[in-house]
């Protein structure tokens, strides 16, 4: 079977993908013609699609998640590589493949990351920014074991928040032994709990978000950790008015670091400021290496890469 990372432009393959995204459009043509708009996906990466003439049948037989066997050609369309499927069924049990073979995952166990997370809460050493972290980390604690960090932009993959966390909480460490200024405490939980409340942000199985719930539309992740936060001073009788409980809700709300980013207010404590660049890198990184991991072998550039201002990676030779 052709791994998705291997295909190149112009390569004819077959093969058997994980239908990642399906939407059903229409061309501009008169009479205007059903098309599906795909994100085809293997362990390997995810290349967009397109399977032109959509039948009746094919509407009531493709649907998101599901597993197919795809005739198609690669061809590059605005200088990004893109499929034309020829031909599609679904898979069956006759085919002998499963969900999970199609399934990225953190280069880590899922429950040693979520250990390591606990870990990090136990090292807190003020009581009650341990307790609110605690508290908060409990309401998702087994989501963290799958859920993503985001749906396209990083960590996108099967405990990739857990991932991000503890990618995150390593160069925290370092950053405070080499900056004594830094409160650790701060540090440790601001990592912790800057994007805890994606899991009731996104919908998602298997570390695949198909869509955003409805709380996370109207309120977002970074309004509702905040959020929570004041609810666990709440139920544990931690006065509301502490500079704890402000110092972690600033962490929360303003690791985004810009409004256009998503943060009410700019980082304007210490932490605050080494927690916007600690996860900044991290995403960034984490970009680049899936870029790279994700771009055949034989190719010098990586594709354009959303988050790094639509710039391309050159893959060094030594």
């Amino acid at each position: 079977m052709s791994l998705i990372k291997t295909l190149n432009n112009q390569e004819e393959f077959t093969g058997f993908y994980l239908l990642k995204e399906l939407e059903l459009k229409q061309t501009n043509s008169t009479p205007a013609k059903d098309y599906f708009d795909i994100v085809l996906c293997d362990s390997s990466g995810q290349l967009p699609a397109k399977y032109w003439d959509v039948s009746p049948t094919d509407k009531e037989t493709f649907f998101p998640m599901g597993l197919v066997k795809v005739r198609g050609i690669v061809q590059m369309y605005r200088e990004k590589q893109q499929v034309k499927i020829m031909k599609i069924r679904k898979a069956t049990e006759r085919d002998g493949i499963s969900l999970t073979d199609f399934i990225r995952s953190a280069p880590i166990r899922p429950v040693d990351l979520v250990y390591t997370i606990k870990q990090a809460m136990e090292a807190i050493t003020d009581e009650e920014i341990k307790t609110i972290v605690q508290h908060c980390v409990s309401k998702v604690e087994e989501k963290l074991l799958h859920y993503p960090a985001a749906k396209t932009h990083h960590h996108a993959y099967c405990a990739g928040l857990a991932y991000h966390i503890v990618r995150m909480l390593e160069i925290g460490d370092f950053i405070c032994r080499q900056r004594a200024f830094l409160n650790p405490d701060l540090i440790k939980a601001g990592i912790i709990l800057h994007d805890i409340a994606k899991p009731e942000e996104m919908v998602a199985q298997l570390g695949i978000v198909s869509e955003y719930s409805v709380k996370g539309k109207l309120l977002g992740h970074i309004s509702m950790a905040s959020n929570w936060i004041t609810e666990a001073a709440i139920a544990h009788h931690i006065d509301l008015d502490s500079e704890r409980v402000l110092a972690l809700q600033h962490l929360v709300l303003s690791h985004h670091n810009l409004g256009e980013w998503g943060s009410p207010v700019q980082p304007q404590t210490a932490e605050a400021v080494a927690l916007h660049h600690i996860d900044s890198l991290d995403a960034k990184l984490q970009m680049v290496e899936d870029a790279l991991d994700s771009t055949p072998e034989s190719e010098r550039w990586t594709p354009a890469i959303r988050g790094l201002e639509n710039q391309a990676v050159y893959r060094t030779s030594f």
